[in-house]
Order: structure tokens, then C-alpha cells, then sequence
């Protein structure tokens, strides 16, 4: 199975990079995971910026980065509350079906509210709001604890 994370941002903090880096890497040949960072959109730090442009050009290399087989799920603070279970469920019948899931992490301002619609799905990783470089640790330990339940690992 191939996963794609595609994230806005190109500098992480080392100690983010280095745990999504160590969850991708206790993962199997035969469960890939890819993470592809893409830029930002600059502010100029007046605030002045209409955010909608910001994110439609943030969305625009999201999609730039999204491989022509890739099923997009969002990560929305609004989007649906799963459980590792449910997370687990969904990357096996996906798996299954030979589909290619595509995990995006918008920018400061969040993902482009057409980019959303056009999603397979919208999920949350918390209920509380997360730093950017959290999400994605979270995320990579979730894929980790997913592939654990698939492949019937304590």
C-alpha cells in the first residue's frame, strides 16, 4: 500500500521531522509512506492578505503534489472525529480496493474550503488544535498504530 502526506510548510522543527521520520521508518516496505512538504504561501505580516487567495495558492500546489491516483483526505479541525479503529478500517479496505490514500495538511490558515469539498473525506486528528508540526507526528503515529492493528502487531 502506498500513503501519501502532503503538507504545507518546509521547515519543521528537528524533533518532528525526526519522530515522523522514526514512525515512516518502523513501517513496512509493503505499507509506504511518502510525506511531500509544499510551500506556504508568504504573508506579509501585516494581516492585510485576503486569506482566500493564500489558501487557493496553497491549494493549488497541494494539488500540484497529489499523485494522479490519490484519493485525498483532509485534515479539518471540522471534519469527522474517527478512532484509530475506525483509521485502521478505512487504510485495509482502501488497501484492499487498491486505492491510494493522500493525507493533507493545510497551511496557518488551513486548507482551501474547495479543496475540502472536492476531499474523499474529512477527518480531524483532535478536537484540540494542533501546531502543524504535531499534526503531522500524530498523524505518522496514527499510520503506525493503523498498520499495527492491520497486521495483528501488539
Amino acid at each position: 500500500m502506498r500513503i501519501t502526506i502532503v503538507a504545507v510548510g518546509q521547515r519543521q522543527p528537528a524533533w518532528a521531522q525526526d519522530a515522523v521520520d522514526d514512525y515512516i521508518a518502523r513501517l513496512p516496505a509493503d505499507f509506504k509512506v511518502e510525506l511531500k512538504e509544499v510551500k506556504a504561501e508568504p504573508r506579509s505580516g501585516k494581516g492585510n492578505e485576503p486569506i482566500q487567495r493564500l489558501m487557493a495558492a496553497e491549494a493549488a500546489r497541494i494539488r500540484a503534489a497529489v499523485p494522479a491516483d490519490g484519493r485525498i483526505v483532509a485534515l479539518d479541525e471540522r471534519g469527522a472525529d474517527w478512532t484509530t479503529d475506525r483509521l485502521a478500517s478505512a487504510l485495509g479496505r482502501w488497501r484492499d480496493e487498491g486505492l491510494h490514500p493522500v493525507f493533507v495538511i493545510g497551511g496557518p490558515d488551513g486548507l482551501d474550503p474547495e479543496l475540502k469539498k472536492s476531499a474523499h473525506a474529512q477527518v480531524r486528528l483532535s478536537s484540540l488544535t494542533l501546531p502543524h508540526a504535531l499534526a503531522r507526528v500524530l498523524l505518522a503515529e496514527q499510520l503506525y498504530r493503523a498498520w499495527s492493528l492491520l497486521a495483528n502487531h501488539p
